[in-house]
């Protein structure tokens, strides 16, 4: 699928499409169609002489195994990432969805032959496996281990294992597809035009109040009509997820997740704790200061992202978003810079709004003998070249870990946010420093602010919102009323009194794909947010050797934990202490606001 550059909006410029052709050339031609028969015979040839007999396999015969399980893995992560992406593209087109669908199929067919394999892994007893661990075939795949057998304590038997993995295309993943394709499909009217979600919710940080509310009502409206669908779909994924995790034996429904982000309960507790106790001296201070600014004394909640009074709209165009990105990653480090600059020369990058397409950024890492990709939703706002600085740290950091090959470039979600919140504070930093006129320090700070926020606060709130809905669901289906109103109480809670609700907000928690797509997802921002502030204080106390240090870590991909990863630069996310330092950083950023007036 090569799609061409487009030209969009008034002073965008030429904004980039990405080439899915590095993956492969089109969804009906031979090469997807070799790699899915090549890959099937493969699977079936490697589990005729693997199954049943890893425990009996040497150090080596085991490492030999392992690479060639990778090699099958990477080619099926192949063809499931082309098939997202091209979805991900235009989500309104039928065969495109029935694409998506079939490889969803196709590549779980084929993954159901290797199910085996880890699950024998995990039945070796540790004394033998540490015997093996000798060998240097194995060896090198130790971390890869490490972290399958975490999973041990949950597993269950090979007949149930194999039942939920043939089962998830025509359950979860299905009605994750279902969520999807409704979003995608829906239209906003907002002042005579037809908008999708992107557009209509960007129009929140718009200078006219007028057009923010309008788009505020008709998102509400438009939610709300759709709230039933919803509300089932949330429903049935939340029920889903407490069967499974009752047989897995999980003790919280945030558990799973924790396990998968290799973090334990206790540090995932005490941020959450230590961001709640924060909500008064950061959000709702903050609010009390802007509806100030309004000349109110409270904002409705459309005015929430709105510009300051004062602040002049201007166009970012596109090259000045990707250039002012660059030189604030150059800065810091000129390696850093070089691999960023490959996504813009190799149009890894996908930036127009367009109708069907995906809404929100993201980036994909598909697998490490390709490259990985951006999907934004550009419009020339200060915050989406802050999302450009953000989806760039993720693509550039899977570039580095990609060494690691496909089982152990992956990182934890609690450490895969660094790389791309560190590069937002890297441009921010820049832009700030650069700025001289002192109504426009306050604006942008006040940007900054605001996106830590919703970064910190608002996706901690969002988890707490999680927390009730599933464990309420646990005593029967939550009508779509009372996941509004969940949705109403915990907004209110973090962002506090300054900010005014009105009956139609109830409806907003249908757009939050992270509730859908990775339930318990969204504190791993709250997480990067906060260790990046500690470590970019590190960098400002010691820049000499940061930036190798830096590196390193992103390099070192899935093969080590946030304790090892956070020791060379002298942090523990361990000790509770850790949170305060980061949530300092806002509250002081908000104490520098306060005293502008």
């Amino acid at each position: 699928m090569t799609l061409s550059t487009a030209a969009t909006g008034a002073g965008l410029g030429v904004l980039p499409e990405w080439d899915l052709s590095d993956l492969y050339p089109s969804r009906d031609g031979p090469e997807l169609r070799r790699d899915l028969e090549r890959c099937l015979a493969d699977a079936k040839s490697f589990e005729a002489r693997a199954k049943g007999k890893l425990a009996g396999f040497s150090g080596t015969e085991l490492g030999e195994a392992i690479q060639r399980y990778e090699q099958l893995r990477e080619t099926l992560d192949r063809i499931m990432s082309y098939a997202s992406l091209t979805y991900a593209g235009d989500m309104s087109d039928p065969a495109i969805a029935q694409f998506y669908q079939t490889m969803q199929e196709r590549t779980n067919e084929i993954g159901t032959r290797l199910l085996f394999f880890t699950l024998e892994i995990n039945k070796i007893d540790d004394a033998a496996l540490g015997e093996k661990l000798k060998a240097r075939a194995l060896e090198h795949y130790a971390p890869w281990l490490r972290d399958v057998r975490a999973f041990r304590p949950h597993q269950l038997s090979d007949e149930v294992e194999t039942l939920l993995h043939e089962k998830y295309v025509a359950g979860r993943a299905a009605w994750i597809r279902l969520f999807d394709e409704t979003s995608a499909a829906l239209r906003f009217a907002v002042d005579g035009k037809e908008l999708t979600s992107a557009e209509a919710l960007h129009l929140l940080s718009e200078p006219d109040p007028a057009l923010r509310k309008n788009a505020a009502k008709s998102l509400g409206d438009v939610f709300g009509r759709n709230a039933r669908l919803f509300a089932l779909i949330t429903n049935t994924l939340a029920k889903d997820k407490e069967i499974e995790d009752r047989w897995r034996h999980f003790k919280q429904p945030i558990s799973s997740r924790n396990l998968s982000n290799f973090v334990e309960d206790d540090v995932v507790e005490a941020l959450i704790s230590a961001v709640r106790a924060a909500f008064p001296r950061l959000a709702h201070r903050y609010y009390r200061l802007k509806a100030k600014w309004f000349g109110v004394e409270q904002l409705a909640y459309w005015d929430r992202n709105a510009p300051l009074p004062d602040e002049t709209s201007k166009i970012i165009a596109w090259d000045q978003a990707r250039d002012t990105v660059l030189h604030a990653y150059a800065a810091f480090s000129p390696e850093l810079a070089a691999v960023g600059k490959r996504f813009f020369e190799g149009r890894w990058i996908d930036a127009p709004v367009r109708p069907g397409k995906s809404p929100g950024a993201f980036a994909h890492p598909t697998v490490p003998s390709a490259h990985p990709y951006l999907l934004l939703n550009y419009q020339g706002k200060t915050r989406d070249v802050m999302t450009l600085a953000h989806e760039l740290g993720h693509g550039v950091h899977q570039v580095l870990a990609g060494a690691q090959g496909a089982l152990m470039s992956d990182t934890p979600l609690t450490l895969a946010e660094t790389a791309s919140v560190f590069g937002e504070m890297l441009t921010f930093r820049a832009l700030l420093e650069a700025e001289r006129d002192p109504k426009r320090r306050r604006t942008m700070l006040a940007g900054k602010v605001e996106d830590m926020l919703n970064t910190v606060v608002r996706q901690i709130a969002f988890v707490e919102f999680e927390r009730r809905v599933h464990d309420e669901r646990h005593q029967g289906e939550l009508t779509p009323d009372r996941i509004g109103q969940i949705w109403l109480d915990i907004q209110a809670e973090s962002l506090g009194p300054a900010i005014v609700f009105e009956d139609e907000y109830r409806h907003y928690w249908t757009y939050i794909p992270h509730f859908i797509h990775s339930p318990f997802y969204v504190y791993a921002y709250a997480f990067g947010d906060c260790l990046v502030n500690s470590l970019y204080a590190a960098y400002q106390e010691a820049h000499q050797g940061f930036a190798e240090k830096y590196l390193d870590m992103l390099r070192a991909g899935g093969t080590r934990r946030h304790k090892e990863l956070l020791a060379p630069f002298g942090l523990d996310a361990s000790n509770p202490r850790f949170w305060d330092k980061g949530l300092s950083v806002i509250a002081g950023f908000i104490d520098e606001l306060e005293t502008m007036g």
